[in-house]
């Protein structure tokens, strides 16, 4: 049984493995329509539970599209309908719906909720989203670089902003695939230092630039996210626009760039807070591929997952 919990804690080749798988079942799958089922069926008779305590957009309908086109189903809850913790314990509803599905994907606040549900579930568990990391969402983006640029080994890749939980996921990508990255961004939202320290030892250059200008000479793509959580209060809000503000991405910092550097957001956007729409809507942004793979990069690793 293989849980996907964080990428850092699956071995390279695997990793590897899914990317290969994601895109060719994106190529087999081109100009069929999105209600099609897959040819080969890999889920079929399968359950999947997707448990989303935080809302979501992109992780619910890739997800839910996904396990559809493999033939297998889906079972949604929300935080209202689980109580997680609040009631019975984490560890009797994994063991409860591990009786009842044959996969749970869970979206959570706490990384101790995710690490609990993976103890005692007896099916495979995903991480679709902790206040601690995003690991999904940074295989598509490897997906997505890779069909734009070839392999990202030895590339350089530019955070510019908060050191959230999708920054932590790429400082782990970026030890196992084998890429540098750098961060640019106020001290006070630095990424983990454990997350630093550990790409660091898998011999990958980790860089903290407080200039953002010199922080993307020469970058293969410069990646940026939301300033604000949907959680956060307006305070929090106001606190940290003030300091953001020098890490917005706009022309002027992405024509510091390589001249073919590509753009990444994982969406959602505030746009002209975090990013330009001149550079979310310019030649080198691939936003919306990004999102289109959450699907293909989520199928691969519900089928390694699975073993199918």
């Amino acid at each position: 049984m293989n849980h996907f919990l964080d990428i850092h804690k699956t071995d390279p080749a695997a990793l590897r493995g899914m990317i290969s798988s994601a895109i060719q079942m994106k190529t087999r799958r081109a100009g069929q329509p999105r209600g099609a089922p897959d040819a080969d069926l890999p889920l079929k008779d399968r359950m999947v539970a997707l448990i989303f305590e935080k809302p979501s957009t992109r992780t619910r309908v890739s997800f839910d599209v996904g396990v559809r086109q493999m033939g297998g189903q889906t079972m949604v809850l929300s935080g209202t309908d689980m109580q997680l913790g609040h009631g019975e314990t984490i560890a009797d509803t994994a063991r409860v719906l591990s009786r009842y599905v044959d996969l749970i994907m869970i979206r959570t606040f706490d990384e101790a909720v995710l690490a609990e549900m993976a103890e005692f579930a007896s099916v495979p568990v995903i991480n679709g989203l902790t206040d601690r990391t995003h690991p999904c969402q940074i295989m598509a983006d490897v997906m997505t670089f890779e069909e734009h640029k070839g392999p990202i080994k030895g590339k350089k890749v530019v955070w510019s902003g908060d050191g959230n939980n999708v920054c932590a996921s790429f400082l782990h990508a970026a030890g196992q695939f084998g890429f540098d990255l750098t961060f640019t961004g106020p001290p006070t939202l630095d990424p983990e230092q454990e997350f630093v320290d550990l790409a660091r030892s898998k011999g990958v250059n980790i860089t903290i630039e407080r200039d953002p200008m010199k922080a993307v000479a020469g970058a293969d793509l410069v990646v940026t996210d939301t300033w604000v959580s949907m959680h956060d209060a307006q305070s929090a809000r106001e606190r940290r626009h003030n300091q953001l503000r020098p890490y917005r991405v706009d022309t002027r910092l992405m024509g510091n760039a390589k001249p073919d550097a590509l753009f990444m957001h994982c969406l959602p956007a505030h746009r002209d807070d975090e990013a330009t729409s001149e550079v979310m809507d310019g030649p080198n942004s691939v936003i919306f591929d990004e999102a289109e793979n959450r699907l293909h990069a989520q199928k691969a690793i519900l089928r390694w997952c699975l073993g199918v």
